[in-house]
């Protein structure tokens, strides 16, 4: 059977879109997921994305990893879904669609920018050395020195699969703080098991971990991630933070056909 696809990308975190609306993608597929996303074997992705039909909202969101296990929240992949809807004709300006964390609302500007509302937060676990909060997907959030020069595949791993998380693991975020409400970081996520060029559930976690410790105190925080620059804006009282937006370029990068044999 052929498919279309289409590739997005945001702030280099990249995804295979395919449109399932009429649930022809073979879902239960783990090996064919992982061939799709491989980078020298298939189309290359950190992870694949489909778009399915929702008796109440927009659409359904459904996301793998690229070791082709269907995963938590994507941040980025949610915003750059919610451009490939606006391609398709589904949505205009704004969009309501259900991911496995729940409900989400989403906007898209005329410059292409998509700011995605995320889970409220209301249970953020502080310890000396790092915090651990979940933003649609877990995430466990560590100031470094040596940010730049870091081996974040190494040190990700040894975080991701230590006893602290136990089978599932964590996805591990290395932060240094550039300014007042500036910070940039580097992400190694679960599920690809590498550093990714962006982590938008982690650029999440990252703010509203860096507001929660202290480290700064406005509600509207900037991101620079190694494919380039989110925000994540919120509201915060006595410990909740509400009406989180994760904002950035959701870009769409070329699309093409694939011949799978089903």
């Amino acid at each position: 059977m052929q498919f279309t696809f289409y590739k997005y990308q945001g702030t280099g975190n990249d995804f295979i879109m395919l449109d399932n609306r009429l649930l022809t993608f073979p879902k239960k597929d783990i090996q064919l997921i992982e061939q799709l996303c491989d980078r020298r074997f298939g189309i290359g992705a950190d992870g694949l994305i489909l778009l399915e039909s929702h008796t109440n909202y927009d659409f359904k969101m459904v996301y793998f990893n690229s070791d082709g296990n269907e995963s938590s929240m994507c941040g980025n992949g949610g915003r750059c879904l919610v451009a490939f809807a606006k391609q398709l004709g589904i949505i205009e300006a704004s969009a309501e669609f259900e991911a496995v964390d729940g409900y989400h609302y989403a906007e898209i500007s005329t410059d292409e920018l998509v700011s995605l509302q995320m889970k409220e937060v209301d249970n953020i676990k502080v310890h000396q050395n790092y915090s651990f909060l979940n933003t649609g997907s877990p995430h466990h959030v560590q100031i470094v020195s040596d940010l730049k020069t870091l081996d974040v595949k190494l040190e990700g791993s040894k975080i991701r699969y230590s006893e602290l998380y136990g089978a599932d693991g964590s996805n591990v975020n290395f932060v240094h703080q550039i300014d007042s409400k500036t910070f940039s970081v580097r992400t190694y996520e679960r599920g690809v098991e590498d550093e990714t060029l962006s982590c938008g559930t982690g650029a999440t976690a990252v703010a509203i971990a860096m507001h929660h410790v202290g480290k700064t105190k406005s509600n509207s925080i900037d991101l620079q991630v190694e494919g380039g620059k989110l925000s994540v804006q919120f509201k915060e009282n006595n410990g909740v933070y509400s009406d989180i937006f994760l904002v950035g370029p959701a870009t769409f990068v070329f699309e093409g056909t694939i011949d799978l044999a089903i």
